[in-house]
């Protein structure tokens, strides 16, 4: 049996701050509207938006993001780095570890599977 979702267009969430010890740079806030939950496949969809700033992050997800608008900066500490704006997308792979920066606030499209 196949199951088929229409997705809410958005919802609503509230902004929360980064946490302090991984600030890098700005006074970067987040909000996370998960739009899909899976939880016995481990599978979430969803939307995410982030202001100006830069903190350190440690995934233990994968995630894949589509750039709605904005830009932003990944940077590993391995040097490997990507620049994404509208319409970019990219994937993180569990053990990635560096840095995220936001240029200009920016909205993202993700699905994460745990």
């Amino acid at each position: 049996m196949s199951t088929l979702t229409l997705l809410p267009v958005t919802a609503e969430a509230e902004w929360e701050d980064v946490p302090a010890d991984k600030i890098i740079a700005g006074n970067p806030r987040t909000r996370t509207i998960t739009l899909y939950e899976s939880p016995a496949a481990k599978l979430y969809a969803g939307e995410w938006e982030a202001t100006l700033g830069k903190w350190r992050i440690a995934y233990t997800e994968w995630e894949y993001v589509q750039i709605i608008s904005g830009t932003c900066v990944l940077e590993g500490d391995d040097g490997t780095r990507i620049e994404a704006g509208p319409g970019q997308k990219f994937v993180i792979e569990p053990g990635f570890t560096g840095t995220w920066e936001v240029l200009t606030a920016m909205r993202k499209s993700w699905v994460i599977r745990e």
